[in-house]
């Protein structure tokens, strides 16, 4: 996870996010994402994304992190992500839009009321 400087290397924020968005869903929905997959056979792939890198994540440092939904439309979700070292200090910060798609087709379909109710409700 870090490289050969002692500094976490980029792509594992991506990764690490991910594995946050995808545990994330039992708190904000009520339900697992792999439930979201397997029995509903809907999907969230990301569209878009942007970053910024605020401070090195050091070996040995913990990652605090803080998902909200910052907007939510008919068929996407923007997730907002800021991850803070053990002392508080934001380190990163991402928005990541993705989009509910059927996974057998991998078209748009619009966000299950209930759903994005509880998206909605999950703000900073």
């Amino acid at each position: 996870m870090v490289d050969i400087v002692g500094i976490m290397y980029y792509p594992q924020y991506w990764d690490t996010a991910h594995r946050f968005f995808e545990e994330s869903w039992k708190e904000i929905c009520g339900t697992e994402y792999h439930i979201i997959i397997k029995d509903w056979k809907l999907g969230f792939p990301a569209v878009s994304n942007t970053a910024s890198f605020e401070a090195p994540l050091k070996y040995g440092d913990t990652i605090h992190c803080t998902i909200w939904i910052s907007t939510v439309g008919r068929t996407s979700c923007v997730w907002e992500y800021r991850f803070e070292n053990q002392d508080g200090a934001t380190v990163w910060r991402a928005s990541v839009t993705t989009v509910c798609v059927n996974i057998h087709t991998l078209e748009p379909e619009p966000l299950p009321d209930g759903l994005k109710a509880d998206l909605q409700a999950c703000t900073e």
